[in-house]
């Protein structure tokens, strides 16, 4: 089913906020647009309510194909939040357009994840954790929530954390973060200092850990930045890539990471 678009600001902007809108730009002269239509109301029809279709009349509303730059007929965008997130040009076959839109639309829980970064936003840690473990229970695969409930367990429950992110596949720059906590998930599930390669350094290693473990990421980075100082090699360089997870899992502006950049560069060139 579909719907021809009068009031777009309403039809579309403000409804794709609730549910994704598909909407065709069109003109009755157009034979590919006439070819594409009969698709699309199959593929919405299909869809079972998790997307809309909407038609735009380019001849009625030109100053909706001017806004969106339409060029060519038939140009089918799709809105999201209010944007314009991905689109298409002509009238693809129907198995074409059934893969694109697989790729292409949001996952459908996404406002629980919106939530939930809101709850982080306001320190209501275990909330956060509760609806991100019940959006995983109905959509196992979301690659950001499992991201980001890895990145809420890493000090508590570093395995889990790991098993979170093991095979994950993010886009820029949440990949980084990713690797990160596969960096630091191991380390932080070491429970002595005799798990550690014996070297000299090793004791001032075991405090970097103890130090990470317990969330002073500051006192960590020090002990770290003095074993890359004292034997820069260590356990396979472990000094060196901890302390760029630590940078990466806190951000590039966070002020631990901020304080001790130049630190860290400074003992690696040394």
């Amino acid at each position: 089913m579909s719907y021809d678009v009068h009031d777009f600001e309403r039809e579309v902007i403000q409804r794709s906020y609730t549910v994704p809108v598909l909407v065709d730009f069109w003109a009755e002269w157009c034979a590919p647009c006439r070819m594409l239509s009969p698709v699309l109301e199959r593929l919405a029809e299909r869809a079972n309510g998790r997307w809309v279709l909407a038609k735009v009349n380019t001849e009625e509303h030109p100053e909706l194909a001017y806004r969106y730059g339409v060029r060519s007929i038939p140009n089918v965008k799709l809105f999201v939040d209010g944007q314009v997130v991905d689109e298409f040009v002509g009238a693809l076959p129907e198995y074409v357009i059934e893969r694109w839109l697989q790729k292409v639309l949001p996952s459908p829980h996404r406002h629980l994840l919106h939530q939930a970064r809101q709850l982080l936003e306001q320190q209501r840690v275990s909330e956060a954790q509760q609806l991100l473990e019940q959006l995983l229970e109905a959509d196992p695969d979301h690659a950001e929530a499992r991201l980001l409930l890895a990145q809420l367990l890493l000090l508590a429950e570093p395995e889990r954390a790991l098993q979170l992110v093991a095979n994950l596949e993010v886009s820029p720059p949440h990949d980084e973060l990713a690797e990160a906590i596969r960096t630091l998930a191991p380390v932080l599930q070491l429970r002595s200092e005799e798990e550690l390669p014996p070297d000299p350094v090793r004791p001032l290693f075991w405090h970097g850990v103890r130090a990470a473990q317990q969330g002073q990421f500051d006192t960590a980075l020090e002990h770290f930045i003095e074993v890359i100082r004292q034997n820069r090699y260590y356990h396979d360089d472990a000094a060196r890539r901890l302390c760029i997870a630590i940078f990466k899992f806190l951000g590039e502006d966070h002020p631990v990471t901020l304080r001790r950049r130049r630190e860290f560069s400074s003992a690696l060139y040394v």
